[in-house]
């Protein structure tokens, strides 16, 4: 696999369940052995996983995983992700606790915390692996507009998002389409669609 992002560039990589898509994120993060070569990533990394992963504490807590509060930034952060409605919904709001000891939440509010988490953190590079395929398709327009597309939260930010939702892809500057483990093809929207590859 070679692989150039270009910094503050919004990335989609798409391709059929088992084709490498979130290897290619495993690999970027360091997680993943190397056959050879090199993986240069030249700034601080943000990650939401598939399985959305959420500590034993408040919702605020796992939102700012430890970073300073800021009122006016946290509350962006949490309209952007779609939370101020299930906050308004839970008698401690997000002072709630979660997790083992505390309230169950859907698959889909579990995606929106980590989203959030990964948000708040104000990284250069957000690696995000199909955040939204548990929220519904209103939800995933709102986050995808507020918070991942060119005018959203992490305009500006490094993007590599790997979705099934091939209705975002217009939206995206560069499209990465994986097959058995390698890049098949990679170019813009337009340019994927008018050439007849795997796209």
């Amino acid at each position: 696999i070679s692989l150039e992002i270009p910094k503050g560039g919004l990335v989609a990589v798409v391709g059929m369940v088992g084709s490498g898509k979130s290897s290619l994120l495993s690999a970027m993060l360091g997680e993943m052995k190397k056959l050879g070569g090199n993986v240069a990533i030249q700034s601080n990394t943000a990650y939401v996983s598939q399985e959305a992963w959420i500590q034993n504490a408040s919702l605020q807590d796992n939102i700012l995983f430890g970073s300073k509060f800021k009122s006016q930034k946290y509350k962006q952060v949490v309209k952007a992700c779609a939370l101020d409605d299930d906050f308004k919904r839970l008698a401690a709001g997000d002072r709630t606790e979660i997790g083992e000891k505390g309230v169950n939440l859907s698959g889909g509010q579990k995606q929106r915390v980590s989203l959030a988490r990964a948000v708040y953190s104000e990284a250069d590079l957000y690696l995000l692996d199909d955040p939204l395929s548990a929220v519904d398709a209103h939800v995933g327009k709102h986050i995808f507009h507020q918070v991942i597309g060119r005018s959203g939260m992490l305009k500006g930010k490094t993007r590599i998002l790997v979705t099934h939702g091939v209705h975002w892809l217009p939206f995206v500057d560069h499209i990465v389409v994986m097959k058995d483990g390698m890049i098949s093809e990679c170019g813009t929207y337009r340019r994927l669609v008018s050439h007849n590859g795997d796209f």
